[in-house]
């Protein structure tokens, strides 16, 4: 089926619904690279109006990925919402936008109708919005998820404490974690990406993370963001695993890619709840996503990378996850170009997902080789900061070390909650002034001197 639009004299021709969502997304790279975006600024304009003309209800009947060919394409038919979708199956996209602008689209209202959302409309109303309306919309969404505290509550963001090293050094590792929990970082989760990634190491790391959670009692999580059959072969062997980690991907193909499929993906959760190691919650699962991966696989089938991302949130929701997040700017500039196209990302990746009902974080990075810096990051964080997002990163100094890209710092985290009267997770902003890390106002200030707990384990080992 085709779609037009008329701009002035011209029309605008588009051979079916991907080409039409392909051609209105917002200028990015990696569709340049595709061969999928739009040829002109006009065009695009045009497929943005087709867009905003076309009803919701033909992502039901008009699939992007064929269902036979795709388990993630058969995974959204067969898991959707028809009755959580009734409230809004009349609506055309751009009276969807209009609709979750509204204040009939409040917190309560947007829980309940996830379910019935697909990621291709959750794609489709984003590309047809601001920044402004990303924002806006994406605070509105009302996520949380527990295992040893609550993530995702209303006024609180937390922070992935990333201590990777580039030999996975003990001692290097246990300093990153001193040093961020010290800023209050950690609440997410404390995730090391091994820069050995076999199952011994894994279990090394996992035993450690354990030991430090366990020696201070922090109401938090580890996680050693290994391949999930590595994480699978050390729960075999007995080690304490918190949380199981993958990263995903919008297509079967790309999952292929990855090396997993929605069956493994069933099989790690199940055996991570077998363990029974949550104390408030049972969400066990950690994904990490990005823009491009599917393209970069050859695995995107001319579905844009936007909507690709989307679709991955699909895989996401079915396995009920602790922690999501997109790391944004990680591929590089040949997928998001430059800080422009960073910022839009991000935001609209944080949107979909709310959208769907995901708890989203986001990684707020770049490659030194994209045209980006750190003023553009700080952008970025501060409007999801504004949007609500659940959890951002923790690098000491902002600068991965064994990854070799930019992330944000202790610091930067320390910033956003400041300057927006943000939070740590209720039970670990309890610990924190437990430990006199910080003081119990509202200002979330730390402490001038460091930690007795702390200073004992610095003098004597």
């Amino acid at each position: 089926m085709g779609y037009s639009h008329q701009v002035g004299s011209k029309t605008y021709q588009f051979r079916d619904l991907k080409d039409l969502m392909a051609k209105a997304t917002p200028a990015r790279s990696g569709d340049y690279l595709a061969g999928v975006a739009a040829g002109s600024a006009e065009e695009r304009v045009a497929a943005q109006m087709a867009l905003a003309d076309l009803p919701l209800r033909v992502f039901l009947s008009e699939a992007l990925i064929p269902y036979e060919r795709d388990e993630v394409t058969r995974l959204i038919v067969d898991t959707h919402d028809a009755a959580a979708f009734a409230r809004v199956a009349h609506l055309t996209v751009g009276d969807f936008r209009n609709w979750l602008l509204s204040d009939a689209a409040d917190g309560a209202a947007l829980t309940a109708l996830a379910p019935g959302v697909t990621p291709e409309m959750a794609a489709a109303v984003s590309k047809i919005m601001r920044v402004q309306d990303l924002v806006l919309v994406a605070r509105k969404c009302e996520v949380f998820a527990r295992f040893r505290n609550t993530i995702g509550l209303s006024g609180r963001m937390s922070t992935r404490l990333q201590p990777n090293h580039p030999t996975d050094d003990a001692s290097g590792i246990a300093a990153s974690v001193l040093d961020g929990l010290l800023y209050g970082s950690g609440d997410a989760v404390i995730g090391i990406n091994p820069a050995t990634d076999n199952v011994p190491q894994v279990i090394n790391l996992v035993s450690m993370l354990d030991e430090i959670i366990a020696r201070y009692a922090i109401p938090t999580q580890s996680c050693v963001l290994t391949h999930v059959t590595n994480t699978i072969a050390a729960i075999e062997r007995g080690a304490p695993v918190d949380l199981v980690f993958q990263s995903i991907a919008g297509t079967e193909a790309a999952n292929a890619g990855f090396g997993v499929t929605l069956s493994l993906l069933d099989e790690a959760r199940q055996a991570a709840l077998s363990l029974g190691r949550g104390t408030v919650g049972s969400n066990v699962m950690y994904f990490e996503t990005g823009q491009g991966s599917a393209l970069s696989a050859n695995a995107h089938h001319g579905v844009d990378q936007q909507t690709c991302e989307a679709r991955a949130y699909a895989v996401a929701r079915r396995f009920q996850p602790l922690l999501v997040n997109s790391v944004v700017g990680f591929i590089g500039p040949e997928y998001l170009y430059d800080g422009k196209q960073i910022l839009r990302a991000g935001l609209e990746d944080h949107f979909c997902a709310k959208l769907l009902g995901l708890p989203m974080g986001c990684d707020v990075c770049y490659t030194n080789h994209a045209e980006a810096d750190q003023d553009d990051m700080d952008v970025l964080l501060t409007m999801l900061g504004a949007a609500g997002c659940t959890f951002v990163m923790g690098v000491p100094g902002s600068d991965d070390i064994m990854l070799n890209y930019q992330s944000t710092s202790f610091h930067d985290a320390l910033y956003v909650r400041r300057a927006l009267g943000l939070k740590p997770a209720p039970e670990f902003e309890a610990w924190l002034q437990t430990m006199g890390i910080v003081t119990g106002d509202a200002r979330f200030t730390l402490a001038d001197a460091l930690p007795a707990a702390f200073n004992k384990v610095l003098l004597h080992g």
